[in-house]
């Protein structure tokens, strides 16, 4: 059987070998929590909006990121809104699926992301066999399960383009327990292909305990040996993250700002080396956090050498890339090279790709930063 990876006290270089790729970002980055639906390119939008007849707020890139993107804080209902605007233009038409996650790809071995989980809802960018089909459209012939296998194609094509290892996420919908079944199914077929977990995404105030869907498809996942993240304190209590954790029996907490609200739960969570994917420029665009980065519970999980990555969430909708949350981490939070080069080694040990996959990441890493890597078995 073969054993866990063990690592020896990261032996951090007087002097960055080879890491630094721009200002910020290194050249070695790993990425957990981003959204496909939330990384899309603006001139992509209008490409397929005119070719198919379909009329948005705006007809130019410029035009129409005035009504996407954002740099002010809003509410988070929004935020969520802010996907009407764009999402019929892509949604129920196969080439735009498969080029949206091809794309995405492109997107991140140019930020120096060599490993990327991109998360997405199989439903949302369907437009047959849904209820209720999503944004307003009418029923077509694109079916989830298709939708997942178009999205597999588009990564892999990258993949072999941009010599970057990419994965999924498939996400259930809070609001939509019904869809939920099904995304587990497709989590089974698709498992490393290039599927590698579920996810739980929406409205936090929709309690797992009361929708059997969520809660049954994850029983499902964990029968399965599919991995299992969940969005839970970003903007709800700490009793989510707790239901995420206990109910769904999450591997890994989407954001989970909220989690040291309650001092019990978070010991509870770094005594079991849980993982929380935050992403500090979308916290603030959301209004998930108190505005003032200096405040930010990121500053608490470094200080607490809790197990956590940085993450960019929806870059299309924040107008960012993984450097401007470094920026903001080392211009507020007081992050140092060291401390990066640690949210990275964080994010590989807890990715779900499999161990031997894994170890080759790390590898990476390591070789990267000029540190030393051992097992124990």
């Amino acid at each position: 059987m073969e054993g866990k990876l063990a690592f020896e006290k990261p032996k951090f270089p007087s002097t960055l070998k080879k890491v630094f790729l721009c200002e910020t970002c290194m050249s070695g980055e790993v990425e957990l929590h981003v959204h496909l639906d939330g990384s899309i390119k603006a001139e992509t939008i209008l490409y397929f909006a005119n070719k198919r007849g379909i009329k948005l707020l705006a007809e130019t890139v410029e035009g129409l990121l005035q009504h996407v993107a954002y740099s002010k804080p809003m509410s988070f209902a929004e935020f969520l809104a802010k996907f009407d605007h764009y999402m019929p233009a892509i949604a129920g038409d196969r080439e735009a699926v498969k080029r949206i996650a091809y794309e995405f790809v492109e997107m991140k071995a140019k930020e120096g992301v060599i490993y990327v989980e991109v998360r997405y809802s199989p439903h949302f960018l369907a437009n047959s066999k849904v209820d209720p089909l999503p944004w307003e459209q009418e029923e077509g012939d694109l079916t989830p399960e298709e939708v997942v296998d178009l999205v597999n194609q588009g990564l892999r094509e990258g993949e072999r383009d941009f010599n970057i290892k990419a994965r999924s996420i498939l996400c259930c919908m809070r609001h939509r327990p019904n869809w939920s079944p099904e995304v587990v199914e497709l989590c089974k077929k698709y498992q490393n292909d290039t599927v590698v977990a579920i996810d739980l995404a929406g409205n936090e105030m929709v309690s797992c305990k009361e929708s059997s869907g969520h809660r049954e498809a994850y029983e499902e996942a964990v029968r399965s040996g599919i991995h299992r993240t969940v969005h839970a304190g970003e903007i709800g209590p700490p009793s989510v993250v707790r239901e995420a954790v206990e109910i769904l029996k999450a591997e890994r907490i989407g954001h989970g700002y909220h989690t040291t609200d309650d001092p019990d739960l978070y010991k509870e969570l770094l005594e079991k080396n849980m993982h929380f994917e935050l992403c500090p420029w979308s916290s603030y665009l959301t209004s998930a956090c108190c505005s003032d980065f200096t405040k930010h519970p990121a500053i608490q999980f470094k200080n607490d050498k809790a197990n956590y990555s940085l993450n960019t969430d929806d870059p299309l909708i924040f107008g960012s890339t993984l450097n401007k949350d470094y920026k903001v981490a080392k211009k507020y939070m007081g992050f140092t090279d060291e401390d990066f080069m640690q949210v990275n080694i964080n994010a590989a040990r807890s990715c779900f790709l499999p161990e031997k996959e894994k170890r080759e990441l790390l590898n990476q890493l390591y070789e990267a930063y000029d540190m030393i890597l051992s097992t124990e078995f």
